[in-house]
């Protein structure tokens, strides 16, 4: 504790109170209300360093408590009949809207490969016919045979394309329709 804590001061007395009878010759003596101001003064100046420092060692580390307090984490324990329960209800809710996709899913591919196959039957009996370049009516139609034939074969890899994708689509439902 300081010494201005302990200080008899009175209210709004002079701090010099003798005059300047003390001075002596060359010999300079300081009136003893002037060293305990001076006293005073020293005492305050250490409060105030004591309070800076107890300021200091207090918001040294701000920053990090302002980062500490800032991070907020909720944990919610739920027991697992509660989470059972919400699994039932959200399986009702989602397998029927499931298994129509699905259904749909099986009817296009039956439709894709029946395309598929029956463009399969056209490229098999294009392939089956001997070309015959005897005249220029025949090497048109030849012709008009080979771009119809490179269009049936690009359509049918375009089908088959669609029909992987399909597939895909497929085994993701089922594998989704599992848990």
């Amino acid at each position: 504790m300081s010494r201005l804590s302990r200080a008899n001061l009175k209210a709004r007395d002079s701090i010099f109170v003798r005059g300047p009878e003390l001075h002596r010759g060359d010999i300079q003596v300081c009136p003893p209300d002037l060293e305990e101001c001076v006293r005073g003064l020293e005492d305050c100046c250490e409060e105030a360093h004591e309070i800076q420092q107890l300021v200091r060692n207090g918001t040294r580390d701000f920053q990090r408590t302002t980062r500490v307090l800032q991070s907020e984490r909720v944990f919610e324990l739920v027991n697992e009949t509660t989470i059972k329960t919400y699994q039932s209800q959200l399986t009702e809710h989602v397998e029927p809207a499931v298994s129509d996709l699905m259904e749909r899913a099986e009817a296009g591919l039956k439709v894709l490969q029946k395309k598929e196959s029956q463009l399969q039957a056209k490229v098999e009996a294009a392939q089956a016919r001997p070309l015959r370049p005897t005249s220029g009516t025949t090497m048109a139609a030849q012709k008009l045979e080979q771009r119809r034939l490179h269009m049936l074969t690009k359509q049918r890899e375009q089908l088959e394309s669609e029909l992987e994708a399909l597939q895909d689509e497929v085994a993701d439902l089922e594998s989704g329709a599992r848990f």
